[in-house]
């Protein structure tokens, strides 16, 4: 079966590349397949979960990079090395460029831990955005996936799921409840989603 090839950009331990991983191995993921996973850190967790399932690596690091311009072509050349169709991040720590972007038009999907358009942006990251979350006093959160443009956080939105807030939760509670119950479950169906329309050709990825 032809299958959409999906590389993976991670920065750490990689909870949401296990749960793509996991989706696969069980068969929600149907449509497409990991077939690589690049880190912006040699020593991130994620790159051994990829080892224990067999999916090719690759390390790219900012720091060893001269600028910008030069991190983003090593992973450019390893995605298009690898023959990737659609990147997911998931968990990457780094802002692409509007000129990486706009080489994988609806081809790169994020997943981020609040209802966008609330809590979202520059600077709305980990602990950050629960942390906003509970300041602001909302009673409902959860998680969004959505294609990757220029403006952080800015592109059309494929999936949400929404979790409710409880009175005593901290900004760590409400973290692991939106990864378990919204964000692990809407990231590998926004990949499958956008995967198998990446099998029609000249399809609407959004719909």
């Amino acid at each position: 079966m032809l299958k959409t090839k999906i590389a993976v950009l991670v920065s750490g331990g990689g909870t949401n590349l296990q749960a793509l991983i996991d989706a696969q191995e069980k068969g929600m993921l149907k449509s497409g397949e990991i077939t690589l996973v690049i880190s912006s850190s040699n020593t991130a967790f994620a790159l051994e979960r990829a080892k224990k399932y067999g999916i090719p690596t690759a390390t790219v690091s900012k720091k060893a990079c001269a600028n910008q311009a030069e991190f983003e072509h090593e992973i450019q050349a390893s995605l298009i090395g690898h023959g990737a169709q659609l990147v997911v991040l998931a968990g990457f720590m780094s802002i692409l460029s509007a000129e990486f972007v706009a080489k994988w038009p609806k081809r790169i999907i994020n997943v981020h831990p609040s209802l966008i358009p609330s809590f979202c942006g520059e600077g709305f990251y980990g602990l950050r955005v629960h942390e906003a979350a509970l300041e602001y006093g909302v009673k409902v959160t959860g998680a969004t996936v959505h294609f990757v443009n220029e403006i952080p956080d800015g592109g059309e939105i494929i999936l949400q799921k929404s979790e409710p807030v409880h009175k005593h939760d901290t900004p760590e509670t409400l973290q692991k409840r939106v990864m378990e119950r919204a964000e692990w479950i809407i990231l590998p169906r926004a990949a499958e989603l956008v995967s198998k329309n990446i099998l029609k050709e000249g399809s609407d990825y959004g719909n």
